[in-house]
């Protein structure tokens, strides 16, 4: 069984990767797992006769697994290198923690103590019955839509300060390909319902208008993508990229 990192402050432990949390999304997740073959942006799309909030739910446990398992891989050398508030993030970016709850005004920290505050925020929202039900046929919440796009939009901050601060470390264990092909589906999937705003997808612009291009393409209906604002394309994927606070 495939394992993700436990963050508990920062500092990561193996545990088996999430489970689906009914049968139908077990199913789901079989099942999507045998799309993309030919367009990925078919992929990412309601399958025919399905529920959207259940692809939603599908997709975000499998994505959040995809994602811990790749920083995983840069989880130690991130933690000795990035040691103070303020390091670690793309280029004229730092992210601050507030979940509202525990932590009610935004946390300066450095970007493995963010890594760790996103993971396990998004583990607790997947793990809590009354945004992401077990019981079939339970209702999700009228909020499920808001919820996921607060997962998406953590979730593509790691993949930001992955690429930015990490990269060096993803091509010494061989794993670009891997890293490279899970972002992609991820944008894909937030181009195609909207998860992820447009100011957010600034701190990896070039490649994000690339990939925004290849999902028009792949769209023969003309129907309109998300993260339409990121930047001009054409440069390599890991090109710096400086932007404003």
């Amino acid at each position: 069984m495939r394992k993700f990192l436990d963050w508990g402050n920062g500092k990561g432990t193996f545990k088996p990767t999430r489970k689906q949390g009914t049968a139908r999304r077990a199913r789901l997740h079989d099942y999507a797992r045998t799309l993309g073959m030919g367009s990925l942006r078919s992929a990412v799309s309601v399958p025919e006769s399905e529920n959207e909030q259940e692809w939603l739910a599908v997709n975000a446990v499998d994505l959040f697994n995809e994602l811990s398992l790749l920083y995983g891989v840069v989880s130690d050398t991130a933690a000795g290198k990035y040691t103070k508030a303020g390091e670690g993030f793309p280029p004229g970016f730092e992210y601050r923690w507030m979940d509202g709850v525990r932590v009610k005004s935004p946390l300066r920290c450095s970007s493995p103590e963010y890594v760790a505050y996103v993971m396990n925020w998004v583990e607790a929202q997947l793990a809590d019955e009354s945004i992401f039900p077990t019981m079939e046929g339970a209702p999700f919440p009228p909020s499920f839509h808001e919820v996921i796009g607060n997962i998406f939009k953590r979730l593509f901050r790691v993949y930001a300060i992955t690429y930015h601060s990490h990269f060096t470390t993803i091509e010494a264990v061989g794993a670009v390909e891997h890293l490279n092909t899970s972002f992609k589906h991820f944008m894909f999937f937030a181009f195609e319902f909207k998860l992820v705003p447009d100011k957010e997808l600034k701190a990896l612009s070039e490649p994000v208008q690339h990939m925004l291009e290849q999902y028009a393409a792949q769209n023969p209906a003309g129907h309109a993508a998300g993260g339409g604002g990121a930047g001009a394309g054409g440069a390599g994927i890991f090109a710096p990229i400086a932007e404003e606070r």
